[in-house]
């Protein structure tokens, strides 16, 4: 799990994904054959990024193999959806900002640093 600086709210995923994480991740798919697994928002992003295939405009239904790797990379997907959640619920804190937008980063890494330790991640 990887936590950013804060952007303003309109600024994109991908727009801040691109600025501070993909050149890591670029380089970590092709050196270390590590891959980053993704939602559909990250669709297109570029090598090493797995994301689920959409289903066609068209009606046409995806073929068994397709939705496979959709149901495979969801099940590995949801370790790192639950460990947000983890992260948001153990920490109210989290879920309602009142302080200054520089400060919410630093926060948020700090919480995490406590939830690995907290579940045993770190010594």
């Amino acid at each position: 799990m990887w936590i950013s600086d804060v952007e303003p709210g309109s600024v994109h995923d991908l727009t801040a994904a691109r600025e501070h994480v993909l050149d890591a991740l670029y380089w970590a798919a092709s050196q270390l054959d590590l891959p980053t697994l993704a939602d559909n928002g990250y669709d297109g992003t570029g090598i090493g990024v797995f994301t689920p295939v959409k289903q066609s405009t068209d009606g046409q239904v995806l073929d068994v193999d397709t939705r496979t790797y959709n149901v495979l990379l969801r099940g590995l997907r949801c370790l790192g959806e639950r460990g947000f959640a983890m992260l948001t619920g153990r920490w109210r804190g989290l879920r309602h900002f009142t302080t200054s937008p520089r400060k919410i980063g630093h926060i948020a890494k700090a919480a995490l640093v406590l939830t690995h330790f907290e579940h045993g991640r770190l010594s």
